[in-house]
Parts: C-alpha cells; sequence; structure tokens
C-alpha cells in the first residue's frame, strides 16, 4: 500500500464544480502524522510504520505509551495505528507525514471509519423489513415474524435477521474522489459522504479499485 495517513471527519456541505453543478462533499482533516515506529523485515519480520494523529495531554496517555511517544522524540498522540509498507526506508522517527506528501486533487481513495452507533434496534430499521398491518385486531405491527423452524431441525438458523444491536461497525467506503486538497492545511475535500460522525477517525488510503 503506497499511501496512507489518518484524519477525522470535520462535517459535509457542499460545492460547485467548474460547469455549475452541486456536489456534495465531505471536509476530512487529513493530518499531519508522525512516524513513532519502524519495522523492518530484519527485526520484525515484516515492512510496516507506526503513525500517530492528533496532539493530546499527556495525562491522556498512559506511561508505557508516553514512553513510546518520547522515544520517537513526538508529542503525544490520540490515535496509534501501524502501515504495512515496504518503502520503510523513505521515514525516521519522528518525521511529519502532511497531507500533501499522499494525495493531491483528481486522486482516487478508500475511507474506513466507525459507523455511528444507534443502539438496540428492531427489524424494521435494523434489516429493512416490511411491517404488519395496523388495522383492528392485527397484533402484528413491528415484530420479527416467522423464525422459520419447526419440530426439525428446531432451532433458529445462523444469520436469520433479528433485532439487536445495530451501528458502530468498521465501514470502508471505496474509490471516494478527492475534488480539492488544501495541502496548506491538511484538509481534502471529497466527494460523498463518509462514515462515522463529525470528528471519528477515519483511514485514509489509496484505492484498491481500478
Amino acid at each position: 500500500m503506497s499511501k496512507y495517513i489518518l484524519g477525522k471527519k470535520v462535517g459535509m456541505t457542499q460545492v460547485f464544480d467548474e460547469s455549475g453543478l452541486l456536489i456534495p462533499v465531505t471536509v476530512v482533516q487529513a493530518g499531519p502524522c508522525a512516524v513513532v515506529q519502524v519495522k523492518t523485515p530484519e527485526n520484525d519480520g515484516y515492512s510496516a510504520l507506526g503513525i500517530a494523529f492528533e496532539d493530546v495531554k499527556e495525562k491522556r496517555v498512559n506511561k508505557p505509551l508516553l514512553g513510546f511517544y518520547k522515544k520517537a522524540g513526538v508529542s503525544p498522540k490520540r490515535f496509534l495505528r501501524e502501515w504495512r509498507t515496504d518503502n520503510t526506508a523513505d521515514y525516521t522517527l519522528g518525521k511529519e507525514i502532511k497531507c500533501a506528501d499522499m494525495f493531491q486533487e483528481g486522486d482516487r481513495i478508500d475511507i474506513t471509519g466507525t459507523s455511528k452507533g444507534k443502539g438496540y434496534q428492531g427489524v424494521i430499521k435494523r434489516h429493512g423489513h416490511s411491517r404488519g398491518r395496523e388495522s383492528h385486531g392485527s397484533k402484528f405491527h413491528r415484530a420479527p415474524g416467522s423464525l422459520g423452524a419447526n419440530s426439525s431441525p428446531s432451532r433458529v438458523f445462523k444469520n436469520k435477521k433479528l433485532p439487536g444491536h445495530m451501528g458502530s461497525e468498521q465501514v470502508t467506503v471505496k474509490n471516494l474522489r478527492v475534488v480539492k486538497a488544501d495541502n496548506e492545511n491538511n484538509v481534502l475535500i471529497v466527494k460523498g459522504a463518509v462514515p462515522g460522525p463529525k470528528g471519528g477517525l477515519l483511514i485514509i488510503k489509496e484505492t484498491t479499485k481500478s
């Protein structure tokens, strides 16, 4: 994977292109990130970089992690992730990775985030089931309905769509287009929506789709 950076969702807005077409976009704060670890095949068995994003106060991290950041020569960070890459020789501890180093206007990217949590929901909201009749005496309005099992096999089949926890899942939206890259402020304006709430962590990668 040749391009990778951490960021956070700022919010959604809209812009106009050269032809006057309105485009719904998401504003993403992409970096700057700091290199805090360099893994090599000789020492670790594979090539990777540990990168961290968003400054926090020292009291927000535990002592082992604080020592880890001090060894790398960077201030404590809120988020820490590993980036598998073969070109670790281009990076040193403490090096800053900026938006301009990775992405430009017109690039295609994949964005991974954690979707908004919806709590415990029924089958209509969670799976899009149809409701029952609201007429008098129906007694069936928003229930799951038949589970499809009889005396044989006397159990509910796996993956049956039932009520349960909804949201708070890792979601990846692929092949999004970078409408504008503000390299001075490390901001990407991306066409369309991305997962998660405002301020949520996003992992931005070069797209795997051709």
